[in-house]
């Protein structure tokens, strides 16, 4: 299927939402799992900085690197995807400066990634801002930000209370206006009730990707481990079209079976 796929680039993405098309955006972190979602067709791949919780076994997103970011970008962009590589700025890479921000943009650019994502809202436009005139493309991302982890309590809702404090409705609403006013391409709308992210979308000129947002986003992204029923726990915005970790359990227990009865390596096995 890729290789007759136009290659996606950043202006198909107003596009899609000027002629209410729908966006799909799933992560990979490595060349086999990347020629896998490009083949099946999405048009994005975020090279998130949820590898640290789906491949390195931490709890939090915080402890992701630049080297770790840049490294798994390059992973996936050796497969020269007609997806569009979505590279995630990690945390500590964007919020002591603009100059850091720029830098730190750069390496993933470098690194082969074609938009760059942060978190945040008001608080990052000067940071969004100033990558997008050093000519780098953008995607915000808003509502619940993992990196906010320890601020928020952990990842919680966002958006169900009034008023202008960070998390409340009222302060997304500002968040969108802020990114959007700041010149990113999407921007993620992550863990909000689906009305607010309904509203959000409707009245924002770049497309909106939706993960525990609702339908009503101009796309929607799921983390592959979470969409190939990989991960140990279930969550209520994402669903597991597949059950990849019991069959990973009865591949590998079948084979360590064949060892131990000698079964493996037969004699069309060996040489």
């Amino acid at each position: 299927m890729s290789s007759s796929r136009v290659k996606v680039i950043v202006p198909h993405l107003i596009e899609r939402k000027n002629a209410s098309g729908i966006l799909t955006m799933v992560t990979a972190y490595d060349s086999t799992f990347a020629s896998i979602v490009d083949e099946a067709g999405v048009d994005l791949i975020l090279v998130g900085d949820s590898v640290a919780t789906v491949m390195q076994g931490q709890k939090t997103t915080l402890g992701v690197s630049m080297d770790h970011m840049e490294y798994h970008v390059q992973m996936v962009a050796s497969v020269k995807p007609k997806a569009l590589i979505v590279g995630d700025m990690p945390f500590g890479s964007y919020q002591s400066s603009v100059a850091d921000a720029v830098r730190n943009a750069v390496r993933l650019i470098k690194a082969g990634a074609e938009i760059v994502k942060l978190e945040g809202g008001v608080h990052v436009r000067e940071a969004i801002e100033t990558i997008v005139r050093a000519d780098i493309p953008v995607m915000g991302h808003i509502g619940l930000t993992p990196q906010s982890y320890h601020r928020i309590g952990g990842n919680k809702v966002q958006g169900r209370n009034e008023g202008k404090q960070s998390g409340s409705r009222d302060r997304i609403l500002a968040d969108a206006r802020a990114v959007e006013e700041a010149g990113v391409c999407a921007f993620v709308i992550e863990a909000v009730p689906a009305e607010l992210a309904t509203e959000i979308t409707a009245n924002s000129g770049v497309p909106t990707i939706g993960i525990g947002a609702g339908v009503n986003c101009d796309g929607q992204v799921l983390v592959l481990h979470d969409l190939l029923g990989l991960s140990e726990r279930s969550f209520t915005f994402a669903k597991a079209y597949s059950n990849f970790r019991q069959l990973s359990l009865i591949a590998v227990s079948e084979y360590v079976s064949d060892v131990q009865n000698r079964r493996f390596p037969d004699s069309t096995n060996s040489f």
